[in-house]
């Protein structure tokens, strides 16, 4: 059964995964191939997962830039379909060993939820200070056999963790050319594709080391991630100063990663925090500036549920209003006969 402590690579397994999978998937000439053929392509991937003669394919990379420039890498429908059937089996045994205050990429958490709760602790600690940080380039730093290591000490069935290897070590960044000399090896190198879901629970099992550091080593009064941003909290600026002396140690010496220095900052709490894309102060809190004109920017009729619902919790009644009636102007542009 999906989620055991044994991954499931059995046909009905792979059909109900496949049905979650192409949920709210676009219909891409790829797909609706897959899909014409979708009785014979998983009855070889049952074939190939179970005989571990699996072999994930290369990358299309590509670039995005909205606050800043990522490197995108998306693999083949055959491919994210195994990193969806990894990701659920790794959520399954993991999500339960996070902790509470880690907000990405889990089931009833989110952006909302920690921005709600990042303001709630700047509350509890109005008298007190914050450290923020976050890491520079992250998804390009994680070593990949650190990773591995890390899934080593939870995971036991020798199936999953061939697997998991298989798809760790598919990425090579840009260098397909390195990709096509090292992939029988499988050699592990560094970094993860933003573009694959299963770089989403990935990043929760590599920072988690940092998670529990900082909460049972450091004792922080309070602390939160989202991602790889993360605030803690304490009563005064000298055991901010600490924590990030020790904690800056612990990423680069544990985790070979380094902190972003200009999101790395100590204040008040009184001040308030600019955080995931919003100012959040203890009484009140609002978007970012760069934020609400992209929500402008980019809203349409597809996405409106999603910006209205971001707009509404994070702005005041001016704001709103103004959001309101850009709405109704994009309804009318679009709409027939106009």
């Amino acid at each position: 059964m999906m989620g055991s402590v044994s991954i499931d690579y059995s046909l009905p397994v792979l059909w109900h995964c496949f049905t979650r999978f192409i949920q709210g998937k676009k219909h891409t000439a790829e797909l609706e191939h897959f899909r014409f053929h979708l009785e014979a392509n998983l009855r070889t991937l049952e074939q190939e997962l179970n005989n571990q003669t699996y072999k994930h394919g290369t990358y299309r990379s590509f670039s995005v830039n909205d606050t800043k420039s990522r490197d995108i890498a998306v693999a083949s429908i055959r491919d994210r379909f195994v990193h969806r059937l990894l990701y659920e089996y790794l959520v399954t045994v993991y999500d339960k060993t996070f902790l509470y205050d880690v907000w990405s990429c889990r089931k009833e958490k989110g952006l909302l939820g920690a921005i709600e709760r990042t303001q709630y602790f700047l509350t509890q600690n109005r008298n007190g200070y914050f450290w923020r940080g976050d890491v520079q380039k992250f998804f390009d730093s994680v070593n990949q056999r650190t990773l591995l290591a890390l899934a080593n000490r939870r995971i036991e069935d020798p199936k999953a963790l061939w697997l998991l290897k298989e798809v760790i070590a598919s990425y090579r960044g840009n260098d397909s050319a390195r990709f096509e000399r090292e992939r029988e090896r499988l050699v592990l190198g560094r970094g993860i594709a933003i573009g694959n879901v299963t770089s989403q629970i990935f990043a929760n099992i590599y920072m988690h080391e940092f998670d529990r550091y900082a909460v049972h080593t450091l004792r922080s009064k309070h602390y939160l991630r989202y991602g790889d941003d993360f605030m803690l909290f304490t009563d005064d600026r000298d055991a901010a100063i600490e924590y990030r002396e020790r904690a800056e140690e612990f990423l680069r010496e544990k985790l070979s990663l380094h902190l972003h220095s200009r999101n790395d900052v100590i204040f008040p709490c009184m001040k308030g925090a600019k955080f995931l894309g919003c100012w959040l102060y203890p009484q009140k809190r609002h978007l970012q500036a760069r934020v609400w004109h992209r929500a402008l920017r980019r809203v349409n009729k597809r996405n409106i549920a999603s910006y209205n619902g971001l707009i509404h919790a994070h702005s005041d009644r001016d704001s709103m209003h103004h959001f309101d009636w850009h709405v109704l102007d994009c309804f009318e542009l679009n709409s027939p006969g106009t």
